[in-house]
C-alpha cells in the first residue's frame, strides 16, 4: 500500500467513523491479521482511539498534492548511492546531446554552402533534429523515474 492509499483511508475511516472502520476498508489477506486484531482490541478496550496525553484533532491533517506524495527525488534518489550516480551521469547526457544539437546547426550555418555536399547537409541537420529528440526524451525519462510519477491504480 502506498503512501497515498494511507492518506485517502485515513480520510476515509474519519469520515465512517473509527468504530466502523472495517466498512472503509478491505483486509483480506493473512498479513492483516495482525491489523484486524489490533483494530477489534483498540475498539473494544480503548473506544477506537488511543487516549494520548495531549488531546489530539480528531481531523486529519489536509492531504498534501499528489506531487509531493508521490515524490522519488527526496524521498528515495538524494538517499541511494546509485539512484544519485546515474542521475548525474544521465543529466549529463542530455546537455551532451543539447550541445552536439546546438553544434551541428552552428556548424552547418557556419560553413559554406558550396564547401559541403548536400548528403553531408542532410545528414547534419538529421543528427541535430534526433540528439534533440532524444534529449527531450531523456528528460521526460529522467523527470518519470526519478522525480515524479502519477499512476491510478485503476488503469493498471
Amino acid at each position: 500500500m502506498d503512501i497515498f492509499d494511507v492518506i485517502y483511508l485515513e480520510h476515509k475511516i474519519m469520515d465512517i467513523g473509527p468504530p466502523n472502520w472495517l466498512k472503509a476498508c478491505f483486509v483480506p489477506t493473512k498479513s492483516d491479521a495482525f491489523v484486524v486484531g489490533f483494530r477489534k482490541w483498540l475498539n473494544e478496550y480503548a473506544g477506537s482511539e488511543v487516549n494520548w496525553p495531549t488531546k489530539l484533532s480528531s481531523s486529519p491533517p489536509p492531504t498534501p498534492p499528489r506531487e509531493q506524495l508521490l515524490d522519488r527525488y527526496w524521498s528515495h534518489v538524494v538517499n541511494c548511492s546509485s539512484c544519485r550516480v546515474a542521475i548525474k551521469g544521465l543529466n549529463a547526457l542530455e546537455i551532451v546531446l543539447q550541445v552536439v544539437s546546438v553544434a551541428a546547426i552552428g556548424i552547418l550555418a557556419a560553413t559554406k554552402q558550396s564547401l559541403m555536399p548536400v548528403s553531408a547537409r542532410i545528414a547534419m541537420v538529421s543528427m541535430a533534429v534526433l540528439c534533440f529528440a532524444a534529449s527531450r526524451w531523456l528528460s521526460h525519462f529522467l523527470y518519470k523515474n526519478f522525480h515524479f510519477h502519477d499512476y491510478s491504480h485503476a488503469l493498471r
